[in-house]
């Protein structure tokens, strides 16, 4: 693999392409952890230090950027996100922050009058409480009857449909579904509209025409049959697309915690193109009913993707659902529900099973867990791999964590797991409503939801969009001003510096990609943000309003903010 073992020789020059000055750099290196400029040659970083020192690396080639005090960083990771979907979903309907009947139908029917020709008509990040009850298909009827049309909840695990999506699904008299999916039914006999998890809706999902953007998601599995030129040329846009847009909001990595062989292909063409505007990591998802002998795709992929762009050698894996459905799996019955718990989407003993073969392949492992009972069968499983194989610099994680046992907490540390968080999730803490959330969870249990800094385990920061807005700087401002949801709970409010640890160096690390990129210094590669001001002199409620200048990957300006 190509690394930072080969930049000395790469940069072996005395003049850069381009130099970033009177800057306030934070360049997550403890060593030096600020300096005033810096220098790229190529693809890497020729130097980092003050303002003369980058004033004789000035050539007649070189552009130097006056960039006023404004704060320079490390390339954003955002280590948890769907490209494909993502990408898919940019031309959907956007419900962020959609309130009430008449607000829901006025958006959804002129979003329709736009869209003669489109076989689904989709409403994306619809909040739970958006009608704040229970929302029937005969709601939807009554906003668009004549086509199909849904809302996807935010979190990806709900599907509302009207009754001619659940028609042409196939899933109005309902459907015989795996573990933990559900088609909810009416008294009337017939669904209800609210379907749960993906083998519920996707039948529904599919006639976007979109199925190939999740199938890593849906299926793990390859397009069939193989998309034709012109399919695949669609895919290519839609990917594109994506990348584009994390770059615009400084993220210079990002870990895909769905995809395939497909994806892959698709995003080494883009980068053959000139057009991938990030580093990828994709993952192998594995799901509950494949055998065990399909991780050796997974360890194909990760013999052969192994660069600095693209990689593979991730395994993704969901144990359970959502709070807010009540499919994460829990310790404790929900409030108010008698012997409701959710159920695991893998049998524990086969999951740990899973766990030790893919760690035995020298595969790292990332879990969806959100509820308390299946965040403790992953670190189980963690545990019995570590005590098959044994200790090994395996950093697997754990994705979400949002409610966890105390007993469990120290286990995270010892075990060296990774806490890969979402700050855009924190019911309260930026478009997501305490409610219904917290009234899921038992009261006497919310100091044990959504902690963060009480983990004490490493931390990588994450969006996962498109369930949330991959905006770093919001994130960045929700992490900071969250605040607990009654009196007596902890602070779980990292400060400024650990934050974006979690989003530079933090990700680096839970990637195995240390040695490449999160710091900014001499030899690494040159990703580089630059925000549109001073981030350290900015009240944390407006560090959202920064924005971001500039965006620098493998020494390429794929972001810059028109003058």
């Amino acid at each position: 693999m190509m690394g930072a073992e080969a930049a000395p020789c790469e940069i072996a020059m005395t003049q850069a392409d381009l130099i970033l000055t009177r800057a306030h750099v934070m360049t997550m290196d403890p060593q030096a952890p600020w300096a005033e400029g810096v220098a790229l040659a190529g693809e890497y970083i020729l130097a980092v230090g003050s303002a003369s020192e980058m004033a004789t690396l000035i050539g007649p080639k070189t552009r130097v950027v006056d960039v006023a005090g404004a704060t320079v960083l490390p390339g954003f990771v955002d280590s948890h996100c769907h490209l494909f979907l993502g990408g898919a979903e940019l031309s959907d309907l956007d419900l962020s922050g959609v309130a009430g009947f008449e607000t829901l139908r006025d958006r959804a029917r002129a979003f329709a009058a736009s869209r003669p020709g489109a076989g689904l008509l989709v409403g994306q990040r619809a909040d739970y409480a958006i009608l704040s009850r229970a929302m029937r298909r005969q709601d939807l009827d009554e906003i668009i009857a004549d086509r199909p049309f849904i809302l996807m909840a935010a979190d990806h695990h709900t599907v509302w449909a009207n009754t001619a999506a659940l028609v042409a699904g196939g899933v109005l008299h309902g459907a015989v579904l795996s573990q933990g999916a559900e088609v909810v039914m009416g008294e009337d006999g017939l669904a209800s509209g609210e379907l749960r998890e993906p083998p519920a809706f996707n039948p529904v999902v599919d006639l976007a025409g979109k199925a190939r953007a999740s199938l890593g998601l849906s299926t793990g599995d390859e397009p069939n049959p193989m998309p034709s030129p012109e399919e695949r040329l669609a895919d290519l846009e839609l990917l594109a697309a994506a990348t584009a847009h994390l770059a615009a909001q400084g993220i210079t990595s990002a870990v895909n915690m769905d995809g395939n062989l497909y994806t892959l292909e698709l995003l080494q063409t883009l980068r053959g193109e000139g057009r991938l505007s990030l580093r990828v990591q994709v993952a192998f998802h594995f799901r509950p009913e494949m055998e065990l002998a399909m991780l050796e795709k997974a360890s194909r992929m990760a013999r052969d993707w192994q660069g600095d762009w693209l990689r593979a050698g991730l395994v993704k894996l969901f144990i359970d659902g959502v709070i807010e459905s009540r499919t994460a799996w829990m310790l404790q019955d929900y409030p108010g529900q008698s012997d409701q718990r959710g159920t695991p989407l893998f049998d524990p003993v086969r999951f740990a099973q899973i766990a030790v073969d893919a760690d035995q392949r020298g595969l790292q492992i990332a879990v969806h867990a959100i509820g308390d009972a299946s965040v403790r069968t992953v670190i189980d499983a963690y545990e019995a791999a570590q005590n098959a194989n044994g200790a090994r610099d395996s950093r697997h994680r754990i994705e979400h964590i949002e409610l966890i046992h105390p007993e469990d907490v120290q286990r995270l540390g010892a075990l060296g797991i990774v806490a890969s968080l979402q700050p855009a999730h924190v019911p309260g803490a930026m478009d997501v409503p305490l409610q219904p959330t917290a009234g899921c969870i038992p009261r006497d249990r919310w100091a044990d939801a959504f902690r963060c800094i009480s983990l004490n385990a490493p931390l990588a920061f994450g969006s996962d969009w498109p369930v949330a807005d991959v905006s770093v700087l919001r994130a960045i401002k929700a992490a900071l001003t969250r605040k607990p949801w009654a009196p007596g709970l902890s602070d779980e409010r990292p400060d400024l510096a650990a934050i974006l640890g979690a989003y530079t160096r933090g990700g680096a690390w839970a990637s195995h990609a240390e040695r490449r990129i999160g710091m900014l210094c001499a030899g690494n590669l040159a990703d580089v943000v630059v925000l549109g001001g001073d981030i350290n002199a900015v009240a944390p409620s407006e560090i959202d309003k920064l924005g971001v200048a500039m965006t620098i990957c493998g020494g390429r300006i794929t972001y810059e903010k028109a003058k």
